[in-house]
């Protein structure tokens, strides 16, 4: 039985007569469509009317759009639905996660270098306040992994740095401010990303820790936020191995591999039992590799909500899916009670959170004047302050800053993002941040490259001409052609990749696009994303990490590294990677 008067429901008298009266009056369909929270791609009134009134999804998220078509659409949704739903989006670092016009705080890990976990507070209240505004009753946030491992492409900037501590305070913040604005929230991802250098996305992922430093590290975390109030976790496609076994020693290891999101001794041994979750279980993405290759999916649908997941976040094809679900229920897979101690839970937030009274009222998506809050100039300025104190300075032990454009006037720029074009606008934007200063700029087309074959020709492009001529020149005319060497590296995390490393544009080893000429001529780094370049390019002196590529972190790198304003940054992970000579202590 579910406790409905426990935390993280507390519900009266009244809310959990609602939530008893609305489940017994289900049919055995009706539940089924509860556990399934599909993404939303359209605001058209007669697909929704499908996904809410025949199937009767209990949940949708949608990815940023306008606001204006957010929230009528999560108007309709709410009008249309027998039983109102929860809204969810990725808002975790403000409220552009669900509007395009809303305030973005860049990233998690600016937030935790800024050291004052304040700013957490404001990056948690400005994304609920913007998304409760169209409609938003469910973040899927904080994110509390651990950055242990920094080979990871997913986690790293994402996270609040490497720290349990850190996170717990920045993570217990962000809650506080989507509290005050009546949105849940989803900690993520159980039982804890960052240890594994692989993306859950495309594998089953593994946090190898052993049981004592898994407790002394997410364990912690996740317990400090279950105690703080937390009303649902996101259970994510990662196995824990030494947790499954501590708790069910005579398991193979098909079962310690399994990920969480299918594993009952993790969601109902781990989580609810020695962790004492009593909240809402959301797996995450059931179409990524990491939960698609654990079993087939008639088998593994029914046994997510087996395992103790409470509903099944996103599918492949939701008819489908639904009917592997009512298959399960009718083959034994899935118990009937089960489903039924699911819904409940899933009522029971919705009750929480008041969305059927907000229903009944016609306040559960608020009005058009609302929108004014989203985007508004008091959330920018929250957001402008965190860029201008994250920004970290890592090292300059050839003491090359402050710049000057008398100084180093001619300035070579390379960007270096999954993007070569030189016109991109993250591109122009940084070189007319130079040229704004003073310096005359030299953009590196990355879309050129030489080959082999290029040796062979007698007939070059101009471009590869030049680029030709770049590699062979000698180093005294590489001196006389600039005066510094400027790399920006713009490798964003993003699901579905297997490395954030940079990679360069050579040919036969002659150096060409990498920082090859470190020994002659002055070069900086800027990262605006992976904080670790450091790894990949050990030769540079002068290295800063923005955590973060929009509008207010460029312009604060600007302001610093000009020497107008302090670097205050101070790194939630090690951006030496662990290795010492990285430091290049003088």
């Amino acid at each position: 039985m579910v406790d409905l008067k426990k935390a993280p429901f507390s519900l009266s008298d009244s809310d959990i007569m609602w939530v008893e009266e609305t489940l017994s009056s289900m049919t055995l369909e009706e539940k089924a469509g509860q556990v399934f929270c599909p993404i939303g791609f359209t605001g058209e009134e007669s697909v929704l009317r499908h996904l809410v009134c025949e199937i009767g999804v209990g949940g949708l998220m949608y990815r940023a759009d306008s606001a204006p078509n957010i929230r009528k659409t999560h108007e309709t949704i709410q009008r249309l639905a027998k039983v109102p739903l929860l809204l969810a989006a990725n808002t975790e670092a403000g409220g552009d996660g669900l509007a395009f016009e809303g305030t973005s705080f860049g990233q998690p890990m600016a937030v935790a270098a800024t050291g004052d976990p304040e700013n957490a507070y404001r990056m948690g209240y400005v994304a609920a306040k913007e998304g409760a505004a169209l409609g938003l009753n469910w973040s899927f946030a904080p994110i509390v992994d651990i950055d242990m491992e920094f080979h990871n492409p997913i986690t790293n900037v994402r996270t609040f740095g490497s720290d349990p501590e850190r996170v717990i305070a920045n993570a217990s913040r962000y809650m506080d401010g989507a509290k005050e604005n009546g949105v849940a929230v989803a900690i993520k991802h159980f039982p804890g990303d960052g240890v594994d250098e692989r993306d859950q996305h495309i594998l089953t992922s593994v946090n190898s820790l052993s049981v004592e430093a898994w407790e002394e590290s997410y364990g912690k975390v996740y317990l400090s936020l279950i105690a703080k109030g937390a009303q649902t976790v996101m259970a994510g496609h990662i196995a824990q191995p030494a947790c499954v076994e501590a708790l069910k020693p005579d398991a193979t290891w098909e079962e310690k591999l399994l990920p969480a999101s299918l594993n009952p001794v993790l969601l109902t041994g781990l989580l609810r039992g020695k962790l004492g979750f009593n909240g809402l279980i959301c797996t995450d993405s059931t179409p990524m590799v990491g939960f698609t290759t654990a079993m087939p999916r008639e088998k593994a649908i029914p046994a997510a909500i087996a395992a103790g997941a409470d509903m099944i976040l996103f599918n492949k094809d939701l008819e489908e899916d639904f009917g592997f679900l009512m298959s399960g229920l009718k083959n034994g897979a899935l118990s009937e009670a089960r489903l039924d101690e699911a819904v409940t839970r899933i009522l029971a937030t919705k009750a929480a959170l008041g969305l059927h009274k907000k229903k009944c009222d016609g306040t559960i998506v608020p009005g058009e004047d609302a929108l004014c809050v989203v985007g508004c100039a008091e959330h920018r300025a929250w957001a402008k302050e965190v860029a201008q104190n994250a920004v970290t300075l890592v090292k300059d032990t050839q003491n090359l800053l402050p710049l000057s454009p008398e100084k180093f006037h001619r300035v070579y720029l390379n960007v270096i993002q999954r993007d070569m074009d030189p016109e991109h606008p993250f591109v122009t934007r940084w070189k007319e941040l130079f040229e704004k200063e003073g310096f005359e700029v030299t953009v590196r087309d990355r879309r050129v490259s030489i080959t082999v074959q290029d040796y062979m020709t007698d007939s070059l492009s101009r471009e590869k001409a030049a680029l030709m001529y770049e590699m062979y020149r000698s180093v005294t005319e590489a001196k006389e052609s600039y005066d510094l060497y400027v790399y920006i590296c713009n490798m964003e995390n993003a699901s579905n990749n297997t490395t954030l490393r940079l990679n360069w544009n050579v040919a036969f080893g002659l150096g060409d696009d990498a920082p090859w000429l470190t020994q002659e001529v002055p070069v900086m780094m800027i990262s605006t994303a992976y904080p670790y370049h450091l790894f990949d390019a050990p030769m540079v002196k002068t290295y800063i990490n923005a955590y973060s590529g929009k509008q207010e972190f460029c312009e604060a790198v600007m302001e610093r590294i000009m020497g107008r304003a302090k670097f205050t940054g101070v790194s939630p992970v090690d951006p030496f990677c662990g290795k010492e000579y990285l430091r290049e202590k003088e």
